[in-house]
């Protein structure tokens, strides 16, 4: 089945599983051309730049400026060991070998963070939600929204070979997503 063939299906049907494959089929030759880079050269050191998009540096910022929010907020985000976690996986693609595994390790990756995230707030429930005078519920319920903010923030500026810093398998040389060199090794 084509991708446009496949995307008029998913508009048709509205069907998320129907979604995902044709996210799948669209993603694929980007993790084909990360295998290629894989092979031509070796990872680099790991890096990490906390939560990215700004986030911890934005952050950070806050807090320097502001000596009551870092007082109430800390200097980093609450969640940013999460991140770090998930540079990990990012940096070396999750050790994949193959793009069907690249891209499955990518996509636990980042539900892993999103998960990570909510139970960053379900650990410190009852303590924040004392501090902000609010019901535990509506605690679980902002970082539930933050969580899943950030999962579809790495889902959409993630994919691998796009030239960004946070890209999935960052720290392998950059690659183009349609390069025609890239074998299939699925």
């Amino acid at each position: 089945m084509t991708a446009r063939n496949l995307l008029i299906l998913c508009l048709c049907v509205g069907s998320p599983v129907a979604a995902q494959d044709l996210n799948r089929m669209l993603e694929l030759p980007a993790h084909r051309a990360l295998m290629a880079a894989q092979q031509a050269a070796p990872l680099t050191p790991f890096t990490t730049d906390g939560c990215s998009g700004g986030l911890s540096a934005g952050w950070t910022m806050v807090a320097d400026t502001f000596p009551d929010f870092a007082a109430a907020q800390g200097n980093l985000p609450p969640w940013e060991a999460c991140c770090v976690i998930h540079d990990r996986a990012y940096h070396d693609a999750g050790g994949s070998e193959t793009a069907e595994d690249s891209y499955a390790a990518r996509y636990e990756a980042d539900r892993a963070l999103q998960s990570c995230v909510r139970d960053t707030g379900e650990s410190h429930l009852a303590e924040l939600a004392t501090r902000y005078d609010t019901t535990p519920e509506t605690v679980r319920a902002a970082y539930g929204t933050i969580a899943d903010a950030m999962y579809l923030a790495v889902r959409f500026g993630g994919g691998p070979c796009s030239g960004l810093p946070w890209r999935w398998g960052y720290g392998y040389a950059h690659c183009t997503p349609f390069d025609s060199t890239a074998p299939a090794r699925d």
